[in-house]
């Protein structure tokens, strides 16, 4: 724009000057945070799984250490991907953040057309922590072991069924892991949902699966369910008379849970170094680390690189198993 003698108006320069820097610094300001601005974590599945409990861990702490509110909000459905869309679609201001676990990448590959990309549309900020799934046996099913379990499975292929909470969840291609490696066939029946596969397990009508440890942990004590293996290297600390799936050496069936803290990308970067540096602080805290411990859970942290390449990695890995396996979402 030129003023009456034509020279350029530097007052209108300034404005456009002015006006690219508010936007630019806008969401960085938001995320730096005003107290009052409440943090919604948004978990996509239902209250009382362990995605759940890692958020209602760690809210509260947060709270109390950033001076603003953060809240769960519970957003299931679709194996996870309604909730995190709506994270991947949110404002990149820090008040709306992603609690998961590697159900996340195993979406994936099993829906193409989820209309995301976790690994370009989201900001991994944070591990939170590290959960086991331990093999158990229905109480008709008469599986007595692990090796008891492969032997019937080798010399009947499909007779034994497996249940699981549906397509692409950590329950599921654990088992079809260990049906990959062990060249075996059960049966999947999928539930919608781990309370009704549960209920089956135990009412007989199925004959095996994987389960959280906090999920299973109470009906192996008080002997509903067989415990056969672990998903860990190691034998974990709840139940340390149950051998890990390593003793098959049949390669890695580390099964393993990652769980851990998602904010939507482009959220700005000193935002992301200040929650992942309070997120290790609020994990060290004793009180934090037993609720997690005794839900058989492993407190973990690391920088936003190291998570996001554990990330990727598991990306990779679960892609090849399903395309292996032929596994739909069906």
């Amino acid at each position: 724009m030129k003023n009456s003698n034509g020279s350029c108006s530097c007052v209108h320069r300034r404005r456009l000057l002015l006006g690219g820097l508010a936007a630019t610094v806008a969401p960085f300001a938001r995320a730096q945070g005003a107290g009052e601005v409440p943090v919604r974590l948004v978990v996509p599945f239902t209250p009382g799984t362990g995605i759940d409990m890692v958020a209602r861990q760690i809210a509260a702490p947060l709270s109390e250490r950033l001076k603003r509110p953060f809240f769960v909000d519970n957003k299931p459905g679709a194996s996870g991907i309604i909730g995190t869309q709506e994270v991947v679609r949110a404002a990149p201001d820090g008040s709306t953040l992603l609690v998961s676990v590697n159900t996340l990448v195993m979406n994936t590959a099993l829906y193409p057309k989820q209309g995301f990309n976790p690994l370009t549309d989201l900001q991994a900020v944070s591990q939170t922590s590290w959960g086991q799934l331990v093999l158990v046996a229905g109480p008709n099913a008469r599986i007595e072991s692990l090796k008891d379990l492969l032997d019937r499975a080798r010399a009947k292929p499909g007779a034994l069924n497996y249940g699981s909470p549906g397509p692409g969840t950590p329950h599921h291609l654990a088992m079809e892991l260990l049906k990959n490696r062990a060249r075996i066939s059960l049966t999947h029946i999928s539930y919608r949902g781990t309370a009704p596969a549960l209920n089956d397990l135990l009412g007989g009508q199925i004959d095996t699966m994987f389960l959280p440890i906090h999920v299973a942990l109470q009906h192996v004590k008080a002997g509903k369910l067989k415990a056969l293996a672990i998903s860990s290297d190691m034998p974990h600390p709840l139940l340390p008379e149950v051998p890990p799936l390593g003793v098959l050496k049949l390669g890695d069936l580390n099964v393993d849970m990652w769980y851990g803290v998602f904010a939507p990308a482009g959220t700005p970067r000193p935002f992301v170094d200040r929650l992942n540096s309070e997120l290790r602080e609020v994990l060290a805290q004793p009180a934090v680390a037993k609720s997690f411990e005794t839900q058989g859970m492993t407190p973990a942290h690391g920088s936003p690189e190291a998570f996001g390449k554990l990330v990727a990695a598991d990306a990779r890995r679960w892609s090849d198993l399903i395309k292996a396996q032929g596994i739909t979402a069906e």
